[in-house]
């Protein structure tokens, strides 16, 4: 099960990277400016550094089986749920910031990693209740 995780942590993080090159591409950086987005820099810059800093608790778990690991990937994996969430409904909604970067964003990428961020939480959360028990 630890492995799964690591598999579908890695998976989501690829398309979350794929999200992240075609908002820098797109001139997510230069909309910051001009505050034409609705993804402010530190919003969208912080949810991948601790989803990588979760990642780097979980590879941790993964090397020592201590649970405490798992626990604070989790914790750290809240977080960035949270954070992945409110940049979620930022997209959906739109409004008077849709000509942002973020309108280039393909909606299977989107899905594909908001899908994948859940799988990732529950995932985590089964682990590390289950590593606990062990």
């Amino acid at each position: 099960m630890e492995h799964a995780v690591l598999a579908v942590w890695i998976v989501t993080s690829l398309a979350g990277l794929h999200l992240l090159v075609l908002w820098l591409a797109g001139g997510g950086l230069r909309q910051q400016e001009t505050k034409v987005t609705a993804f402010p820099s530190a919003l969208i810059l912080a949810h991948p550094a601790l989803a990588v800093a979760g990642l780097g608790l979980w590879v941790a778990f993964l090397g020592t089986g201590d649970s405490s690991y798992a626990w604070a990937a989790f914790g750290v994996l809240t977080a960035v749920a949270l954070l992945g969430f409110t940049l979620f409904t930022r997209w959906l909604g739109g409004g008077r910031h849709a000509r942002g970067a973020e309108r280039r964003f393909p909606v299977v990428a989107v899905a594909l990693h908001g899908i994948g961020g859940v799988a990732t939480f529950v995932l985590v959360l089964l682990a590390a209740t289950m590593a606990d028990r062990l």
